[in-house]
């Protein structure tokens, strides 16, 4: 039977309240999982526990703000849930905390000197490099820019970039795909530039992708600048490399929509930021980036 609260109106509904069964009972539905009860759906929305409420009889009628509300008030919420990946690196602790020294300027326990640099670094992939099909249209009195619609693919570039941690500099190219040699040649555009030609030493922080993953990839560094080390995050941990803060600010700033000039790729096929060379804000400062930054 149907609580009796639920009778009136909606609105009266909402502000009377239900029994402590009817209570309980929509929130074990919303635990379910709708599969089991031969609903096609991955997981029940407020709407629908509303409407399964009703078709189960457990009430005559209830606003999904009433079901809101008992929901968030719960301290333990199993029909809530987040995409997780779970630490599988043995040394995760050993490899994280190397990291997060560095970034506070240590390293084996001692304090960083005045020539030594952090460098995080990544790549992103995939980068559309896009032309609209008529000329951008600058705004005028009583009239938005317009942007043309359609646009002409011009192939996908790798945005390579290196982030100096405590500077906050960037430096940047692109590259037509990423790859062991795409990434030694941004080593080598950083590497070759002061004020790191003449550190003492320089600190690569990098994730496990293939450019720059290993044993072999450490030493491959080593041995073409010295003065440089490679400190490798652990598998699963991209989340702890600062330049990915780079990234998500330029995404999150970038002016939409993507239009790349024909001259984006030169005649060896890359080319560096000349935007990403200048010093951006802080991610966090809320500042806009370069306009050039990629998207």
């Amino acid at each position: 039977m149907a609580s009796p609260a639920s009778r009136s109106a909606p609105e009266a509904a909402d502000r009377r309240s239900f029994p402590p069964d009817v209570v309980v009972a929509v929130k074990a539905l919303a635990c379910e999982l709708p599969s089991r009860l031969g609903v096609p759906l991955s997981r029940f929305h407020i709407p629908d526990l509303a409407a399964e409420a009703v078709s189960r009889g457990i009430v005559a009628e209830i606003s999904g703000t009433t079901i809101w509300r008992w929901l968030s008030e719960d301290a333990i919420r199993p029909w809530a849930r987040r995409s997780w990946i779970f630490p599988r690196d043995p040394d995760f602790e050993t490899k994280a905390g190397r990291v997060l020294d560095l970034y506070a300027r240590r390293w084996d326990g001692k304090r960083l000197g005045k020539r030594d640099f952090v460098i995080s670094s990544d790549e992103k992939t995939s980068i559309q490099a896009r032309a609209r099909i008529h000329p951008t249209l600058a705004p005028a009195p009583g009239r938005a820019m317009r942007v043309e619609h359609e646009y002409e693919r011009r192939g996908a570039l790798a945005y390579m970039a290196a982030w100096d941690v405590h500077r906050a500099k960037i430096i940047g190219r692109c590259e037509p795909t990423t790859g062991i040699e795409p990434f030694r040649r941004l080593v080598a555009q950083v590497m070759s530039t002061e004020p790191y030609a003449s550190a003492r030493r320089v600190f690569w922080v990098v994730d496990n992708g293939s450019s720059h993953r290993g044993q072999a990839a450490a030493a491959r560094l080593r041995n073409d600048w010295p003065t440089a080390t490679l400190v490798s995050l652990p598998v699963h941990a991209s989340w702890l490399n600062q330049i990915e803060i780079y990234f998500s600010s330029s995404n999150a700033r970038s002016s939409p929509p993507t239009t790349s000039p024909t001259s984006l790729k030169s005649n060896n096929g890359s080319s560096t930021s000349s935007a990403a060379t200048k010093p951006p804000p802080n991610p966090s400062s809320g500042s806009s980036p370069a306009a050039t930054s990629p998207s």
